[in-house]
């Protein structure tokens, strides 16, 4: 049976040293991105105004800051499995969200889909991946030991 899946936000992983904490991180990226609300953290989150069905959030880390990407999933297991075959490896599972990293090197969450109407803006995916894979993804060092959503510590 087929699933969905789409890119459902972008989280700005923070490292606040230097920076009036979270709150000054999320004051930066919300009037950098037009959201004016002043939105107060939420644990180590602040989520920023949605815009055109984009979730975009700030991340408090412990490690270098960076950008990484989340996919939602109506049936996260099948799209995490066709991400693998892709030559995605999988980081670890941090409660309902797995970690993976493409074969680039860059971090992204699969998670849960939300809302009625997800299907209707996602992508149909029949579990055999987008196109044949020739060889298997290069070897890849181990990954470094930090804090935060995407290095499986969350």
């Amino acid at each position: 049976m087929p699933h969905h899946s789409r890119l459902a936000g972008l989280v700005i992983d923070c490292d606040t040293d230097g920076l009036d904490g979270l709150d000054g991180a999320a004051a930066f990226w919300g009037a950098a991105l037009g959201d004016g609300r002043g939105r107060k953290p939420q644990g180590r989150y602040v989520g920023l105004d949605p815009r055109n069905g984009l979730h975009v959030a700030v991340q408090r880390v412990d490690h270098p800051s960076r950008v990484h990407r989340d996919i939602a999933s109506d049936n996260v297991p099948a799209e995490v499995a066709r991400l693998e075959r892709l030559g995605a490896r999988k980081v670890a599972e941090v409660r309902t969200r797995v970690v993976m990293e493409a074969p680039t090197g860059h971090r992204f969450c699969v998670t849960r889909a939300g809302g009625a109407d997800f299907a209707a803006g996602a992508n149909a995916r029949d579990g055999a991946g987008s196109g044949p894979r020739d060889r298997d993804p290069p070897e890849r060092p181990p990954l470094p030991a930090g804090r935060g959503c995407l290095d499986g510590r969350g």
